[in-house]
């Protein structure tokens, strides 16, 4: 299987997963790149697959249904999104390309938001706004508690998961990550490797679970320097064992960072 992040807008990423005849695609906010793609590849698109509501993850629906896609477009079940043909929840499988894929219930940047697991090996994670390259997606419709234990059930996937986020936001997120955690020294030298891949017009994605364990600050809520920084910033010091004050605190310093 073939992974390829299609790059849409300013700094969408439309992720093609493939076999070399066959195509799924995540979160398709354009229909153009897509279909550029699968031509230059010369592949068939399958199947959709959409983690949640907004507009720059769904706004190619339509446009692919229009130019003659008749597979199955399967999204949340908790939110309404036109043009779906199948529902799901957490719980859930699907075998499309042959491959097993587990869907994962996580609200947070919205209410219904959801995430596709491909139990390949190594797996691969279709997030969508809910874990960032060195972030997180911001709180539009769900709670703190709600997103760090999103987070958390992304954080228990095997290490050597293959972390596909919708946005490319890496370098500014790890302007943040140093922030919080200036003496990292996996933050300088993730810095410094995804620097030079954007400088050479490379996407800083797929990461892996375990480079964000390492350096994404919002999965880092149990370490003493984290907490430390979270507890600095917070509007009421943070409880230095609350993992739900760490992030919020993070989130909050985030959001005006």
């Amino acid at each position: 299987m073939s992974l390829l992040p299609v790059p849409a807008f300013a700094d969408n990423y439309i992720w093609l997963l493939h076999d070399g005849r066959d195509a799924l695609a995540v979160d398709p906010g354009e229909a153009a790149p897509v279909r550029h793609a699968l031509q230059a590849l010369d592949l068939s698109l399958a199947a959709i697959l959409v983690t949640h509501h907004h507009g720059d993850h769904v706004g190619g629906l339509a446009a692919l249904k229009a130019s003659g896609f008749e597979g199955p477009v399967i999204g949340p079940a908790g939110e309404a999104i036109e043009g779906l043909t199948q529902r799901v929840h957490e719980g859930e499988r699907l075998q499309l390309l042959g491959q097993d894929i587990r869907v994962l219930d996580v609200p947070g940047h919205t209410a219904g938001h959801i995430a596709f697991v491909v139990e390949c090996e190594p797996p691969i994670l279709f997030c969508g706004d809910t874990l960032f390259g060195a972030g997180c997606g911001r709180l539009f419709e769900g709670t703190p508690a709600q997103m760090q234990a999103s987070l958390a059930k992304l954080l228990a996937l095997p290490p050597a998961t293959r972390v596909c986020c919708a946005h490319e936001y890496t370098l500014g997120n790890l302007r943040f990550a140093q922030a919080v955690e200036p003496a990292n020294p996996a933050l300088a030298a993730r810095q410094q490797a995804d620097e030079a891949a954007r400088a050479a017009g490379q996407p800083t994605l797929p990461s892996t679970l375990a480079l964000e364990a390492a350096t994404n600050p919002f999965l880092r809520w149990s370490e003493p320097g984290v907490r430390d920084a979270a507890r600095q910033r917070a509007p009421q010091p943070a409880p230095s064992d609350d993992a739900v004050a760490v992030f919020t605190a993070l989130r909050q310093w985030k959001n005006q960072f």
